[in-house]
């Protein structure tokens, strides 16, 4: 049987290729990752086997299905070969003169609740970095645990009963909470539930708008009413927090969102803001990144920049 340390010694391209193959799950995808013939990914697969003393994947049709010994592997793996990438890497970030490239997935909140914040600052000191966001979404977890993208900012619960509690996160991943929030109800002035007791009951009696933020429709507040067995009545589903409050304004409908987002309409005379009449934690808006970069300077810089910038 080939020794592990000679593997480690001589050719790194094996374990490379258990990687890829890890994160692509197809022979034919890992051969072009790592501009290969498929013959030679199934040799390199061969020699894999023998060295780890275990079958590593299980052909299906549609691709490769690693076995738990190899699951356990991927970890590691990704740890060997980051810190293989940094050795080329500088040991100081000098901000002022990168041109790095950060990636997020993020809600569409963070926008105004935390962009707004730290990107001033960030352009001072780095005027040549450039930021790519794309939507949270279902995938946005897998692709900070594969480093696909930099940072995530998304919406966590402290609430026990909550599903997306911030202790769910999985291992692999480091966080830092960047505010907490409630949860704010709009309606129109003149809104007959205005004249009734301001309950549970009452909320549950009109209509509502349901706003997706990053893709996300299902949040504490709606386990929490299964929990009671009861449901919210919507009208419409909307991506647009203003374009929801002008729906408010000429309709009975009711829109449930983050207070601190609902900050900017507070002046609005055709509408009234109500707490809701439910007893909910706080829940949190969160930046989550791979643990593996808690110690890469540029990543650093740019998260200690974010968390001190972060709404108070």
């Amino acid at each position: 049987m080939i020794e592990i340390s000679r593997l480690l010694k001589y050719d790194m391209n094996l374990l490379i290729c258990l990687y890829v193959l890890l994160q692509e799950r197809n022979v034919k995808r890992t051969a072009s990752k790592l501009y290969l013939s498929q013959s030679a990914v199934s040799k390199q697969l061969t020699k894999l086997r023998q060295v780890f003393d275990d079958p590593l994947f299980e052909r299906q049709s549609k691709g490769l299905l690693p076995t738990p010994k190899a699951l356990a592997l991927e970890p590691k793996l990704e740890a060997i070969l980051l810190h293989i990438d940094q050795l080329s890497a500088p040991e100081q970030f000098d901000p002022a003169n990168s041109n790095r490239l950060f990636t997020f997935d993020l809600v569409e909140t963070a926008y105004s609740m935390v962009f707004e914040h730290f990107f001033p600052t960030m352009l001072e000191c780095a005027p040549h970095i450039t930021i790519e966001n794309r939507d949270w979404n279902e995938a946005s977890i897998h692709r900070l645990q594969k480093r696909e993208v930099d940072f995530g900012i998304g919406i966590f619960e402290w609430d026990k009963r909550a599903t997306a509690h911030i202790e769910s996160l999985p291992d692999s991943l480091s966080y830092a909470e960047l505010l907490q929030d409630t949860t704010a109800c709009v309606m129109r002035k003149g809104h007959p539930a205005l004249q009734e007791a301001w309950n549970l009951k009452t909320y549950l009696k009109y209509r509502h708008i349901q706003v997706m933020t990053g893709g996300i429709a299902r949040w504490l507040l709606h386990e929490v009413l299964d929990q009671q067995r009861l449901t919210l009545d919507y009208a419409v589903n909307m991506s647009n927090i203003a374009s929801a409050v002008r729906l408010c304004e000429s309709s009975d409908l009711i829109l449930s969102y983050p207070s601190k987002c609902l900050q900017e309409f507070a002046g609005n005379p055709n509408i009234e803001l109500k707490p809701l009449p439910l007893d909910l934690s706080p829940g949190g808006l969160f930046l989550i990144w791979n643990k593996q970069l808690d110690n890469d300077p540029s990543h650093k810089w740019l998260r200690e920049l974010i968390v001190k910038q972060a709404y108070v």
